[in-house]
């Protein structure tokens, strides 16, 4: 299941969407109140959904967007002031309903989208990770973020990186 992040400047509308999400059997993975908040979040997970209210998510979906899909749920004008094509919209006001059936086709898409490591390959992501951690003194979070940016910044899939680093490579992830 994808990991869905929600994120928005109001508490009401974190909470209200958090409620409507677990009450449809969704876990929320977090709920972020700012911008700054959001992309800390977004660094730390490998992928997933986000919700966004009451922010613009422009920047965000440059940023991430290769990793997580985004639904920008507002009025009008904040929706026509989004220019990213690959945010999703919703207009509010809208249905528990509406939220909860664009939540479930971002999850078939992301779950199409996002290679799943199995077995030999996440057996190597996580030696990797414990490796880096123990190296650098950092928590698994921080090096699964080190690791995965590494990944991005050479263009090179992260179980290569890994591979790379459990054979005394490159450490400078």
């Amino acid at each position: 299941m994808s990991r869905i992040v929600i994120a928005s400047a109001s508490e009401a509308s974190r909470n209200q969407l958090a409620r409507l999400l677990a009450s449809s059997g969704y876990a929320v993975f977090r709920l972020c109140a700012s911008e700054g908040e959001l992309r800390r979040t977004l660094t730390e997970c490998e992928d997933g959904i986000v919700l966004i209210s009451g922010m613009q998510p422009d920047d965000l979906s440059t940023d991430f967007g290769n990793c997580f899909h985004f639904l920008l749920i507002g009025r009008p004008e904040t929706l026509n002031a989004c220019e990213s094509q690959h945010i999703f919209k919703l207009a509010y006001p809208c249905s528990g309903s509406a939220v909860l059936g664009a939540v479930e086709m971002l999850s078939q898409l992301h779950s199409m989208r996002m290679p799943h490591r199995q077995g030999r390959e996440r057996a190597l992501v996580e030696d990797a990770k414990r490796l880096l951690m123990a190296q650098c003194q950092i928590d698994e979070p921080e090096a699964h973020r080190r690791m995965q940016q590494y990944a991005m910044r050479h263009g090179v899939k992260m179980t290569d990186y890994a591979q790379l680093l459990l054979q005394g490579g490159s450490n400078d992830g």
